[in-house]
């Protein structure tokens, strides 16, 4: 300021340059526009259960790992199912790794008929699943209590079960176990899909493991063949025969009988409904076995199935969860299917 107080007046003053700073690269001219930043916000801390979050309700199934019962989560009020295994019963039969990639698998599944994995926690004895609550119960129950469904409700149950196992094959992930013993049923009647301890992420959807219940098995299962997610569309047409018919179609007394009807033959029902619905050309063991004329007619028995049938040794039995499953048995569903 002094200098310009001092100076001359009739000397004309410069104008003040003022040094500008270079602009960066992304301002300059012909740079390309500037891109939005994404802030990635901070993931949300993981919340820590403990028993003593939940009011323990009424016992939904049990097995012989644990139990099953309903829970409320105490700050919420939200009703799940708590399934509670014992460290020590996963460690006696092996399972650790399948209990550890059931967890892994249903954590990454959301979808509206398959059953929520909503979160797990553990203690010294036992681990905890937080798990979505079916108020229906199981789809093997009901079933046994109507029998059989209208063709209306079979169309919406295969049409969920359906999605749910499009949805599942998108991901990578076969669960090579459905039947009506692992499907629940919602608040609505929707079908829910539980149970993926035989389930399996496999990238390339090709599998070599025998896993699932007899009546249930794939031809390629049974041969020891490699097999990929198709096992559970195989799976899928015998649930939609039982739930229509009221039974497995190839269920019989013996273990090799059944091996051959998965394999070589055919569904074995002689219900009046069954027969009305199959194509033409079907083979139907239970049909009247064709005999020359004069022979008496009688119904088709093992004496009528041609040549000497081989079956596969029969495997020796399996153990899902600790329970042990004879083959042709049944499960009773008052374990692991929960609620």
């Amino acid at each position: 300021m002094a200098q310009k107080e001092n100076a001359d007046p009739g000397v004309p003053s410069l104008p003040e340059v003022r040094r500008e700073e270079p602009l960066p690269p992304e301002r300059r001219p012909g740079a390309a526009p500037l891109q939005p930043i994404a802030l990635q916000a901070s993931p949300p801390p993981q919340r820590t259960f403990t028993l003593d979050d939940f009011e323990i309700g009424r016992p939904l199934g049990k097995g012989k790992f644990g139990s099953v019962y309903l829970a409320r989560e105490q700050s919420t009020k939200f009703l799940v199912a708590l399934k509670i295994l014992f460290k020590s019963q996963v460690e006696k039969e092996g399972v650790e790794h399948q209990l550890r990639r059931e967890i892994e698998i249903m954590a990454h599944l959301q979808h509206p008929n398959i059953l929520r994995l909503y979160n797990y926690f553990h203690d010294e004895r036992r681990v905890f699943l937080i798990l979505e609550y079916a108020p229906g119960g199981e789809l093997y129950k009901e079933l046994q209590r109507q029998g059989r469904f209208d063709a209306t409700r079979i169309a919406t149950l295969m049409e969920e079960a359906a999605d749910a196992l499009l949805y599942c094959h998108g991901k990578k992930v076969i669960h090579r176990d459905i039947k009506p013993e692992n499907l629940l049923l919602g608040l609505m009647g929707e079908l829910k899909i539980a149970d993926f301890g035989w389930s399996v992420h496999a990238p390339s959807l090709q599998r070599r493991t025998l896993c699932g219940t007899l009546d249930y098995l794939p031809p390629e299962m049974v041969e020891g063949r490699e097999h990929d997610e198709k096992v559970d569309l195989w799976c899928l047409g015998v649930l939609c025969y039982e739930l229509l018919v009221g039974h497995p179609p190839f269920e019989s007394p013996s273990h090799n009988e059944t091996y051959h009807r998965i394999t070589k033959g055919g569904p074995c029902h002689r219900d009046p409904m069954f027969r009305e619905l199959t194509p033409p050309g079907i083979p139907c063991h239970g049909d009247p076995a064709p005999h020359a004329a004069g022979e008496p007619k009688g119904w088709a028995g093992p004496q009528d199935m041609g040549p000497t049938y081989t079956a596969p040794a029969p495997h020796p039995p399996f153990s899902l969860w600790g329970e042990t499953r004879g083959w042709g048995a049944r499960d009773t569903g008052a374990g692991w299917g929960c609620p």
